[in-house]
């Protein structure tokens, strides 16, 4: 494994660690000021969700729309969890006093162009997946961010799930030996409206939806040698519902699936990763639930198979902003850098097969 590897997975296998802020820092040191711009991305209110809860960290000066919003920010301003919040241009956003952060909330198809905004203006950014419909825009922007010093947190939740952060350090540490497969798979029974939501894209689900595993997947093993993308719909409307993607590297497979018409698709998100002295289960995705494999002991736990329940936090995008706080302040540095983030949209779009193989 490449030195830059190793240092990604100790530094996200600690991440979680460092985002505990002691007691004293809440009394200290002054909430970092933050908005949001657009309300149409999935996550988007629960992203809201976090920042207005985490107090302590931030300061939430307004919400603004995004380019071409037919009035939809307006109405989502009354609901929970933005209600109260100042509706305001983007601009003047960008140009309040001492703005730290933005939060691009924004449809697909405006993602990049804003993050290149706030960019622009000076300001970090935490970016929701998967971040531009085209790779040259998100790569453009992507250095733009690390030439000015600035911040981007792609929004891939699983980075900071529990089970996530024991399965980086199990690799960095060698639990499971060498890697030699990867199966995953990321899926769900969509409705009507989500169908008409994918369908609208190039790639389908997998570059909506199966983006989060393929994070992890590059996290691990890093750029494919190759990627080979399958596609096999299940109704005639033209929708990208069943999709299946095989990454090669030199001495491992690994293999994501997403399914937007699987009934269980929920309860059957999983990711497998195994080794030539291990294997390290988690299933369902965001459960916390663990199924371990040692030929030997490692750590505190034993040879052989155990399984381990570990606690995940009810506010899903917590810790995604405690960590961006420690990050913004200087106090320690992101886990995934631009290299990472291209190389992850990169193999997305392979995946979903829009890119092809040069």
């Amino acid at each position: 494994m490449p030195l830059t590897r190793r240092h990604l997975l100790h530094t996200a296998a600690t991440s979680l660690a460092a985002t505990a802020l002691p007691s004293w820092a809440a009394e200290t040191k002054s909430p970092l000021r933050c908005g949001q711009i657009g309300t149409g991305h999935a996550h988007a209110a629960g992203k809201m969700e976090a920042m207005r809860k985490l107090t302590n960290l931030w300061e939430v000066v307004g919400l603004a729309a995004e380019a071409n919003d037919a009035g939809e920010t307006a109405a989502d301003a009354q609901k929970a969890p933005y209600a109260g919040l100042k509706l305001m241009p983007e601009a003047d956003l960008l140009a309040s006093p001492d703005l730290k952060v933005i939060a691009v909330e924004t449809r697909i198809e405006n993602s990049c162009a804003t993050a290149l905004r706030c960019l622009q203006a000076g300001k970090h950014i935490h970016l929701d997946k998967p971040g531009a419909l085209e790779h040259a825009e998100f790569k453009t922007m992507r250095q733009l961010a690390e030439q000015r010093g600035l911040t981007v947190q792609m929004g891939y939740m699983l980075r900071y799930n529990p089970a996530f952060e024991l399965l980086f350090q199990a690799v960095q540490e060698g639990w499971l030996g060498e890697i030699t497969e990867i199966d995953a798979a990321m899926g769900k029974l969509a409705d009507k409206s989500t169908r008409g939501q994918i369908g609208k894209l190039a790639g389908g689900g997998m570059f909506e939806l199966a983006c989060h595993v393929m994070d992890a997947v590059v996290t691990l093993l890093g750029r494919p040698q190759s990627v080979q993308s399958f596609s096999t719909p299940t109704q005639k409307d033209g929708v990208q519902d069943n999709q299946l993607a095989v990454l090669a590297y030199p001495r491992a497979t690994a293999t994501i699936r997403c399914n937007h018409a699987d009934p269980f698709g929920g309860p059957r998100r999983r990711f497998n990763v195994t080794g030539t002295e291990g294997t390290f289960e988690i299933v369902p995705l965001e459960s916390g639930k663990v199924n371990l494999s040692l030929t030997r002991a490692r750590g505190s736990y034993k040879k052989g198979t155990q399984t381990i329940q570990l606690t995940v936090p009810k506010g899903r995008y917590d810790r995604e902003f405690m960590d961006l706080a420690q990050v913004v302040r200087g106090e320690k540095a992101l886990a995934w850098d631009a290299t990472h983030d291209i190389t992850v949209h990169e193999t997305v779009l392979k995946a979903a097969g829009v890119r092809k193989e040069a």
